[in-house]
């Protein structure tokens, strides 16, 4: 798990991504291309929003989220940003819990500090790797049960799987695509989304942040 998330931030990419309401209609659609071997504001580059070419608002969008990348730059904002599924991922912990003739599931057990976002006793996450060279082909997310987060909004169901691919034999596997949907009510009020993503073109490049022999990478990217 580590060496796939030290090596995310080392592949460009062409993203597909599609958000969908609770009755399935289309919310938004982006096409993207993810560089970080260019300069942090140069980095992210939109192909195509909502079916159509990309407009300036857009482009700056993109050029500010690069900029908002550089760890370098100092946060101005005051809001305390919620952790990744990476950082509450308790990895020490982790135990098998079935094999075939091809592959080994584990379950990972997840930090019960700090983490409001994936409380640990209303989710499951499981990895699967295949035992031909132990690869990380896919990790999965289960909600167990409704929980009420925020006090007003309650999760009532939700689920996410995220799909690894082995592109270079001579490096460790690489996200390639996310599905996952959600069911929710704030204040009786009921809503749900679901998620698409694909990443096609990958290629390996050597990140902008390294240019002095930095490394910069932890399970923080590993995300949905």
């Amino acid at each position: 798990l580590y060496k796939v998330a030290e090596g995310l931030s080392r592949w460009a990419y062409t993203e597909h991504r599609v958000m969908r309401d609770g009755k399935g209609r289309v919310k938004s659609e982006q096409i993207v291309r993810f560089d970080p071997s260019k300069p942090y504001p140069e980095q992210w580059t939109p192909v195509q929003i909502g079916g159509k070419p990309p407009s300036e608002r857009d482009i700056a969008k993109y050029r500010r989220k690069g900029e908002d990348s550089d760890p370098e730059k100092i946060s101005t904002s005051s809001r305390r940003s919620q952790p990744s599924l990476g950082e509450v991922l308790d990895v020490g912990r982790s135990f098998m819990v079935s094999e075939t003739e091809t592959h080994w599931l584990f379950e990972i057990p997840l930090l019960k500090f700090g983490n409001e976002r994936f409380p640990p006793e209303k989710f499951q996450v499981q990895a699967r790797l295949k035992k031909d060279g132990a690869v990380l082909e896919n990790l999965s997310v289960l909600l167990r049960e409704s929980f009420r987060a925020k006090l007003v909004v309650k999760v009532k169901s939700g689920d996410a799987s995220l799909d690894f691919a082995q592109i270079d034999p001579n490096h460790p596997t690489t996200l390639v695509s996310i599905s996952g949907d959600a069911d929710w009510s704030i204040l009786f009020i009921g809503g749900g989304a679901a998620i698409e993503l694909k990443r096609t073109e990958l290629r390996r490049v050597r990140p902008y942040g390294e240019r002095f022999e930095v490394k910069i990478g932890t399970l923080k990217a590993i995300d949905f």
